[in-house]
């Protein structure tokens, strides 16, 4: 099945203001902070940098060039983008929890 068109932009977009949402994040939880870092700081950042690795892949693989008819790249961009919300959302949820 073919991807609805649009679907380029809304994923870059998306996985955009995901990005931009975790960077405010990690200014307001201290990532600066001079004191010593606990297990739950280093699980909160891995999260994190996890997420903001998979959603800085989505506009590449979004718009990498593929054959005609086939959304691989597509398919695999939305995964990363869910991977990578997800992986945010970790990192907010243990920094919250901890």
């Amino acid at each position: 099945m073919r991807s609805p068109d649009g679907s380029v932009a809304a994923l870059s977009s998306a996985s955009a203001t995901i990005f931009s949402i975790g960077i405010v994040f990690l200014g307001y939880w201290g990532l600066y902070d001079t004191g010593k870092w606990l297990v739950s700081d280093v699980v909160v950042f891995v999260f994190a940098l996890i997420g903001f690795a998979c959603l800085g892949l989505v506009p590449w693989l979004a718009t990498s060039p593929v054959e005609a008819g086939s959304d691989s790249r597509i398919r695999l961009a939305r995964h990363l983008f869910l991977a990578g919300a997800g992986g945010i959302w970790l990192a907010v949820a243990v920094s919250v929890i901890f």
